[in-house]
């Protein structure tokens, strides 16, 4: 048996409005919860058991995964009643796992996208004898990140939470979120309080001079919290840039799931998902971006790098850039939408409301004709026309 905690609780802010109903890791992610990704790829580096540590919108998990039985996995939910921090919600969640005192346990955070190598890092952390190993990753600029400085051997010295002078950045190694326990050191967190691991269980283990490893990976690996990474993070498993056993289908410039329709005259790419029930209308413009299930992109729409919430409405001639779209929300005819709007679920912007050129009047909006800029037309996998 080989268990693993899948850390699950967070509400998602900087995401909102696309975790206004859903939790963060069941979002859409190149067509499934991103948790499937993290789950099935968990899977194939041999965990058998997993554990998740639940809070905001707890009942959901259960509701989409069940036993864990359809991924080969099985699964126990473990709800925070209130916020016990990273290392509070690890110790929480241990009290279900069935592991043996000396045996590894993974550790993931449940907004991470990334392409490590599980199965390694796990055994790099038995060859080793270690009693805790991070995964690690170099970053050009590390202020935003806690920095995890190792000797030559690989063993860690230090931890250092988002420093900002120039004299504490010692390192371009960062915590990437991924560890592997022994499950002995994970009973050494105090249980029913908050705790932060990075703040407190690590920075305590290093003082009792546990033996302590980072390995640093170069794969891909991108944090998913915010509506750029999380729109940028699908695209790239679309493509084919980091691999996922749960894509459902392979790699290309779009992928069109069962029951969505797309027009022939539609363009579609930079890994564009456009998810059941949605519909893409003739002379639209879907570039890099989530068409969530049920949502509607008129005739002469251009959408790019950009999340489209379930059931929302894109009206003709408008223009969406890096922008979020909440569940329900109607966008109207001839609106351009910079990088950074965020639309709150159910609302309504009126036709022309929102510009950043000059609106054509009305005689030239009767005659203006609905043509696709230029690219590969429709995709290339199966769609049904409009």
């Amino acid at each position: 048996m080989s268990e693993a905690i899948l850390l699950v609780g967070g509400q998602g802010t900087r995401l909102r409005p696309l975790t206004s109903h859903i939790p963060k890791p069941l979002l859409p992610v190149a067509g499934v919860p991103f948790l499937t990704h993290q789950l099935a790829r968990a899977a194939a580096a041999g965990v058998t058991r997993v554990v998740l540590a639940t809070s905001y919108l707890a009942e959901l998990f259960e509701a989409e995964y069940g036993n864990g039985a359809r991924l080969g996995l099985e699964l126990e939910y473990v709800t925070e009643e209130s916020a016990l921090g990273t290392g509070g919600a690890i110790r929480n969640a241990a009290r279900r796992l069935r592991s043996a005192p000396d045996e590894a346990v993974l550790v993931f955070n449940g907004d991470i996208l990334s392409g490590v190598d599980i199965a390694a890092l796990r055994a790099h952390h038995r060859t080793t004898g270690a009693d805790v190993t991070l995964q690690l990753k170099r970053v050009g600029d590390p202020r935003a990140f806690g920095l995890v400085p190792t000797d030559e051997g690989g063993r860690v010295t230090a931890f250092l939470e988002k420093p900002q002078t120039p004299q504490e950045i010692i390192t371009d190694q960062i915590n990437a979120g991924c560890y592997v326990f022994t499950r002995s050191v994970i009973d050494r967190i105090p249980p029913g309080r908050v705790v932060s691991v990075e703040r407190e269980t690590f920075p305590e283990l290093l003082a009792a001079d546990a033996h302590v490893r980072g390995v640093v990976d170069d794969t891909y690996w991108l944090d998913l919290g915010t509506p750029a990474a999380f729109v940028q993070g699908s695209a790239d498993l679309v493509r084919g840039r980091v691999t996922s056993p749960a894509l459902p289908g392979p790699p290309g410039d779009a992928l069109v799931l069962p029951g969505a329709r797309v027009h022939p005259g539609a363009v579609l790419g930079g890994g564009t998902v456009v998810s059941p029930g949605a519909v893409i209308d003739e002379g639209a413009v879907v570039e890099g971006s989530v068409v969530m299930t049920g949502a509607h992109i008129a005739p002469g729409a251009t959408i790019h790098a950009s999340a489209v919430g379930r059931h929302a409405r894109v009206g003709p001639l408008t223009s969406v850039a890096g922008t979020v779209i909440g569940d329900g929300a109607h966008v109207e005819e001839g609106n351009e939408l910079p990088a950074g709007v965020r639309i709150a679920c159910g609302s309504r912007i009126a036709p022309y409301s929102v510009r950043l050129s000059a609106a054509p009047t009305p005689c030239a909006r009767e005659h203006t004709a609905v043509r696709p800029t230029s690219g590969a037309r429709g995709t290339a996998r199966p769609a049904t026309t409009a």
